[in-house]
C-alpha cells in the first residue's frame, strides 16, 4: 500500500496519467482493473481514471509493494548552463529572454543545454521543483526557432501550461516581434493577405497570392520602425501563425530578412534577424491565469535592435 499528496505543481491531471508518470511497474491494465475494484481511492473514495486531481487530494493504491516502484529520474539537467534571462516570475510562469543559438528543447546534437533543461536546474536548485516528489515536469508552452531570440513561455505546473497552450492554440495571447528586412517598405503599416504551404520532406514553405488546392491562408501585419536608406526594422503581428510565416511573406513581397538564408539572399546563413520581443496576455476571468490578463511583456537587451543602431544592416 501506497500514499500520495497531490502537490501544486501535479494538480489538474487524470488520475490514470497521473498513475502511469509516476509508477514504472504497474501495469495499465492492472491500474485500470484495481480502479474498477476500488483498490485505488483519492481521499478514501472510489475514483474514476478520468478524474481530476487536485492539490492536497490523497491518492492511496492498496496493491502490492512490487508494483508500486516510484520511477527513478536522472538529472541530466544539472549539466545545463544556469544562464537565464528572466523577464517575469510568479508561482505558475516563466518568462524567459532566448538568446539567439539556444536551442528551445534537446536535438540529437545539443542535448544537455538547452532552455528547458536550464529551466528544470533553475526551478530545481531553487526547491521549486523536486523531481522525486512529481510527476509533472517544468515545460514550455511555446517555442522558437534556434536562429530567432525572443520571449518564451514555461510552466510551472499542468495548470498553467494547459491554461497557456490554450491560449496559443486560441490565438488570445499577442505575440509580436522585430525584424530588419532589405530595402524601404511600401507602406508605413500594412496587413498582408497571402496562402501559405510547406513542403515537408523539405522544411521549406512556399508562398501565393491565389488560394491554391493546399493551401492556408496567412495574415501578417507590419509597422515601419526606421529606415536607414537600406534596411527597414519593422514590428511584426502574425495575424494567423504558420511555420517560417514572416521569413517567407515578406520575402515573397520582395523584402527578405537579413542574415535569413532560407528565404533571403544571402545563401547559407542562418542567422535571420528576427527577435519575438512582446507579448500581451488575454485571459478570461475564470482561467487559472487570469490575473495575467492585459498584462504586456518586453524582452530588453536586444542584440538585433543594437545592430540595426550601429548600421550593421546595410
Amino acid at each position: 500500500m501506497k500514499s500520495i499528496t497531490v502537490t501544486e505543481a501535479d494538480s489538474g491531471q487524470r488520475v490514470d496519467r497521473f498513475i502511469c508518470k509516476t509508477f514504472d511497474r504497474l501495469p495499465k491494465s492492472l491500474m485500470f482493473k484495481e480502479i474498477r475494484k476500488k483498490n485505488i481511492k483519492v481521499n478514501k473514495k472510489r475514483c474514476s481514471p478520468e478524474q481530476i486531481l487536485n492539490t492536497g487530494d490523497e491518492l492511496t493504491l492498496y496493491l502490492n509493494d512490487d508494483v508500486l516502484h516510484i520511477k527513478e529520474k536522472y538529472y541530466d539537467f544539472m549539466r545545463a548552463s544556469t544562464d537565464l534571462d528572466i523577464i517575469y516570475e510568479d508561482n505558475n510562469i516563466l518568462l524567459l529572454n532566448k538568446k539567439v543559438g539556444v536551442l528551445c528543447h534537446p536535438d540529437g546534437r545539443d542535448y544537455i543545454d538547452n532552455l528547458v533543461a536550464r529551466v528544470k536546474r533553475y526551478l530545481y536548485e531553487k526547491g521549486e521543483w523536486l523531481p522525486e516528489k512529481s510527476s509533472f515536469t517544468p515545460a514550455l508552452a511555446n517555442r522558437i526557432d534556434r536562429n530567432t531570440g525572443g520571449i518564451v513561455i514555461a510552466a510551472k505546473n499542468s495548470k498553467a501550461l494547459k491554461s497557456l497552450g490554450d491560449s496559443i492554440k486560441e490565438r488570445k495571447t499577442e505575440k509580436i516581434y522585430l525584424t530588419v528586412v532589405h530595402g524601404k517598405m511600401p507602406k508605413s503599416e500594412e496587413v498582408l493577405t497571402a496562402f501559405w504551404s510547406k513542403d515537408e520532406h523539405k522544411n521549406i514553405v512556399n508562398i501565393t497570392d491565389r488560394n491554391e488546392i493546399g493551401t492556408k491562408k496567412i495574415i501578417t501585419k507590419y509597422r515601419v520602425i526606421d529606415f536607414n536608406g537600406s534596411a527597414s526594422l519593422l514590428e511584426v503581428e502574425l495575424l494567423t501563425g504558420r511555420t517560417h510565416q514572416i521569413r517567407a511573406h515578406l520575402a515573397h513581397i520582395g523584402h527578405p530578412l537579413f542574415g535569413d538564408g532560407k528565404y533571403g539572399k544571402e545563401q547559407g546563413r542562418y542567422r535571420q534577424a528576427l527577435y519575438s520581443y512582446k507579448i500581451i496576455f488575454h485571459f478570461e476571468n475564470d482561467n487559472f491565469l487570469h490575473y495575467l490578463d492585459g498584462k504586456e511583456f518586453s524582452a530588453k537587451n536586444i542584440k538585433l535592435l543594437d545592430d540595426y543602431k550601429k548600421g550593421k544592416y546595410i
